[in-house]
C-alpha cells in the first residue's frame, strides 16, 4: 500500500508493513452482532464481505491495543444536521492524513503520483459499498461524466480543486479498479482536498443514484419519483439523494465505518457498523470494533451538563474551556476522564472585519489597514487570557503557532500588544475625530457602532466579546453582539450584510511547506474577512468580485506561485512572505492561542489518545485517530452500553 511519491511516501512505512501482514479467511472473526444475519443468509461471511486486499491495521505499530467487538459509542450534538459529523469522525478517504500530517492510502490500495500532475488510483478488488454492491471505476466515471460535468446538475462544472488555470484533468478509466487524473501542470490541491474533513468526493454510488438520473431512469418511473418526493424536477430529486457529506439519507450507500440507520427527523441517530468496511486488524477483526455510534441531539447549552452527567462516551463538540472545572468535579461521580488536546488553530477566537460588507462607509474603513491595526491594538488580550482561560493561553494574532517551522515570535505579536494610545492615534489619523455621546462618528455622521455576529455555538465567544467591548468603548467604538446560527451567518456574509463576525482562527496553525497556504488568500467564499473575493476565486469569476486591495491580490499571486512549484525551499519562502503580509495587514484579528480543547472520554473506551491535536483540517477532529479502532474494554459494561 503506497502513495508513490517522495513527499507522501515517507509517512507510509508503518502502513506498508501493516498491509503486508497476511490474515487468512479462516482467521477472520465475525462480529457477533452480524452473526444472525450471516446464519440466515442475509449477509455473506465476513471473509467474503471484505476486499481481496483489505487495509490491515497493525494496532501495536500505532501504539494501540487490539480490541474486541461490541458496544454503543454515545456522542452528543447540538443539531440534527450534525449527522454530517460522522463523515468527519469516521474519516474513510481515498487517501487520508495520519496524526503527523502524512498522506497515506486508505480506501485506495495505492496511489501513483507523478510530479503532482498525474494521479493514478488503484482500488481494492472486491471492495463493496455498505449495501454490498461493488465499488469500482464506474462510480468515478458516473460522478465525472454524469454529475459534475452535467450542466443541469452542476452549472459551474468541476470544483476549483480540480482546475489548474481553468483546465480540468484528463480522466482515464484504465480498468475496473484503476482511474487516472492528469493535468499539464502541477495540482498540489487535489490529494489534500480528497483527504479533507469535508472531502472532495470524486466518486458516487452509481448503482443507487442512476435511478434518479434522467440519462438512466425510465422517464415514467422517474416522473413518479419526482412527484412522490415533492421535488420540482429530476435535478432536484438527484440533488436530494446525492448528499455524501450531509449524511442524511439512511439508504445512501457509504464507505464509512459507521452508516446512518435513522431516518430524519429524530433526536437520536444511530450509525451502525458497515458490514463491508475495508479495514481489519491483524487479529482478524473487521473494523469498527464498536457495534454502533448513537448520536443524541440536545440543546448546545445543555451538552456540558449532560456530558458531566455521564451521557457521552466521547465528547468534544460544544464543550469550551471554562467547562473544565465543572466537568472535572463531575468526573468524580461518573465514569469518565477529561483529556486536554492541543488546538491546531492559529487563534482560539478571531474577529473578522468584513472587507466586502455592502455598507460603503464601513467597507472603506475596513479596507484601511490602519483601521484594522487600531482594532487589533485596541483591546487587552492578556485580560481575556486571565479572565476566560485562567492565564493558560498566549496572546497572539492569528498566524503560524509554535511548533510550525514558520513560527516567528515577532510576527505572532504584530499589532497584538495592547496599545490604546497608538490605536487612538491611528483612528484620529483616519479622520475619525468627531464624537457624539462619547462615540466616534463615521464619515457620514453615524455613531461608530459595530454589530458583531456569532454562530451561536460557543458561549466563550460572547464572553470574550464582552471584554473586548469594554476596551473598544474607551476608543469611542461601541460593539453590539448578535448571536445567530451558522447557516444564517454564512448567508449574511455571502450577501455582504454582516459587518463583523467572530469564529475560530487559521485551520492549520502548524503548517509545513507542503501544506497549501490558500487559507491566507481570498480563495473561498466561506472566508469571513472577504467572502465576496473568495467566491470570485472559488467560482473562477462566475460569482463575487475580484479583490480591490493590492495586498489581497498579492496573496493570490503568491498562492498561485506556491501551486506552480514543487521545490520545498521555494514553497517555504512563499509561505513566510504570505504570513508576513497577512500579519502586517491584520486582515483577521487573533486573540489568544495555546488553549487546549476539552475531550471527555469514558473510562471504558480504549485506544483514544491521551494527548493529541484536535483540529478540523488537517485532523477531522477524531478522524485521523481512527474512531473505528476505539473499543470498550469491559464486556459487561460494554453490553450495558448497548
Amino acid at each position: 500500500m503506497t502513495v508513490n511519491r517522495s513527499k507522501f511516501a515517507f509517512g507510509l512505512l508503518a502502513a506498508i508493513l501493516a498491509a503486508a501482514l497476511p490474515v487468512r479467511a479462516a482467521e477472520m472473526r465475525e462480529p457477533p452482532v452480524l452473526a444472525k444475519d450471516v446464519a440466515e443468509g442475509k449477509l455473506p461471511p465476513v471473509a467474503e464481505r471484505i476486499p481481496a486486499e483489505p487495509l490491515v491495521v497493525d494496532m501495536a505499530a500505532e501504539g494501540k491495543r487490539t480490541g474486541d467487538y461490541g458496544g454503543s459509542l454515545r456522542i452528543l450534538e447540538g443539531q440534527a444536521k450534525d449527522t454530517r459529523r460522522m463523515v468527519v469522525y469516521g474519516y474513510a478517504r481515498l487517501v487520508g492524513y495520519t496524526p503527523d500530517q502524512k498522506l497515506v492510502p486508505d480506501i485506495a490500495k495505492a496511489v501513483d503520483e507523478e510530479g503532482e500532475r498525474v494521479f493514478t488510483f488503484h482500488l481494492r478488488k472486491g471492495h463493496k459499498w455498505s449495501d454490498g454492491e461493488p465499488f469500482t471505476a464506474e462510480d468515478f466515471r458516473y460522478w465525472w461524466e454524469d454529475v459534475v460535468n452535467n450542466k443541469e446538475l452542476n452549472k459551474f462544472g468541476p470544483p476549483r480543486e480540480m482546475l489548474v488555470d481553468g483546465e480540468p484533468p484528463k480522466v482515464t478509466l484504465v480498468d475496473e479498479t484503476t482511474i487516472r487524473y492528469e493535468w499539464s501542470k502541477p495540482n498540489p490541491f487535489f490529494l489534500p482536498a480528497i483527504a479533507g474533513p469535508q472531502p472532495l468526493y470524486i466518486y458516487r454510488p452509481a448503482h443507487y443514484l442512476k435511478k434518479y438520473h434522467a440519462k438512466y431512469a425510465d422517464p415514467e418511473k422517474l416522473a413518479a419519483k419526482v412527484k412522490d418526493a415533492g421535488q420540482r424536477n429530476w435535478v432536484a430529486l438527484h440533488f436530494k439523494y446525492d448528499q455524501m457529506y450531509k449524511n442524511s439519507d439512511p439508504k445512501l450507500p457509504s464507505l464509512e465505518p459507521f452508516v446512518l440507520r435513522t431516518k430524519p427527523p429524530s433526536d437520536r441517530f444511530v450509525f451502525a457498523r458497515n458490514p463491508f468496511f475495508h479495514r481489519i486488524d491483524t487479529a482478524g477483526h473487521q473494523l469498527p470494533y464498536a457495534n454502533e455510534v448513537a448520536m443524541t441531539i440536545a440543546s448546545s447549552k445543555l451538552i456540558p451538563a449532560k456530558t458531566g452527567a455521564g451521557e457521552a462516551d466521547l465528547q468534544a463538540s460544544y464543550l469550551v474551556f471554562n467547562n473544565y472545572p465543572f466537568l472535572k468535579q463531575a468526573a468524580r461521580s461518573h465514569d469518565y476522564e477529561i483529556r486536554r488536546w492541543t488546538s491546531g488553530k492559529g487563534s482560539k477566537i478571531v474577529l473578522y472585519p468584513n472587507l466586502n460588507v455592502k455598507d460603503d462607509v464601513w467597507r472603506k474603513l475596513f479596507q484601511e489597514a490602519d483601521f484594522r491595526r487600531a482594532l487589533s491594538m485596541g483591546f487587552n488580550r492578556e485580560d481575556i487570557n486571565q479572565a476566560i482561560y485562567y492565564g493558560l493561553g498566549k496572546p497572539v494574532t492569528d498566524t503560524a503557532m509554535e511548533g510550525s517551522p514558520f513560527y516567528d515570535a515577532e510576527r505572532s505579536m504584530r499589532y497584538a500588544k495592547y496599545d490604546p494610545d497608538e490605536a487612538n492615534r491611528l483612528l484620529d489619523k483616519l479622520g475619525l475625530t468627531e464624537r457624539s455621546g462619547g462615540l466616534r462618528l463615521l464619515p457620514d455622521g453615524r455613531q461608530m457602532i459595530m454589530v458583531v455576529e456569532t454562530a451561536g455555538e460557543d458561549t466563550e465567544q460572547v464572553d470574550v466579546l464582552g471584554l473586548i467591548a469594554e476596551d473598544y468603548r474607551k476608543l469611542g467604538i461601541k460593539i453590539l453582539i448578535k448571536p445567530s446560527e451558522r447557516d444564517t451567518l454564512s448567508s449574511r456574509l455571502a450577501a455582504g450584510s454582516t459587518l463583523m463576525s467572530v469564529w475560530t482562527g487559521l485551520e492549520n496553525g502548524l503548517p509545513n511547506a507542503d501544506w497549501s497556504p490558500a487559507e491566507l488568500a481570498p480563495t473561498n467564499g466561506e472566508q469571513q474577512e472577504w467572502p465576496i473575493w473568495g467566491s470570485h476565486y472559488e467560482t473562477m469569476g462566475k460569482m463575487g468580485a475580484a479583490p480591490e486591495l493590492p495586498a489581497a491580490q498579492k496573496l493570490l499571486d503568491l498562492n498561485k506561485a506556491w501551486s506552480e512549484t514543487t521545490d520545498e525551499g521555494e514553497r517555504a519562502r512563499i509561505w513566510r512572505e504570505m504570513l508576513d503580509i497577512d500579519a502586517d495587514q491584520a486582515f483577521r484579528i487573533g486573540i489568544v492561542s495555546g488553549i487546549d480543547s476539552i475531550v471527555v472520554v469514558s473510562n471504558r473506551l480504549q485506544n483514544v489518545p491521551e494527548r493529541a491535536v484536535f483540529n478540523w483540517n488537517p485532523g477531522a477532529f477524531f478522524g485521523v485517530y481512527r474512531i473505528d479502532s476505539f473499543f470498550f474494554a469491559d464486556p459487561e459494561q460494554k453490553q450495558a452500553a448497548n
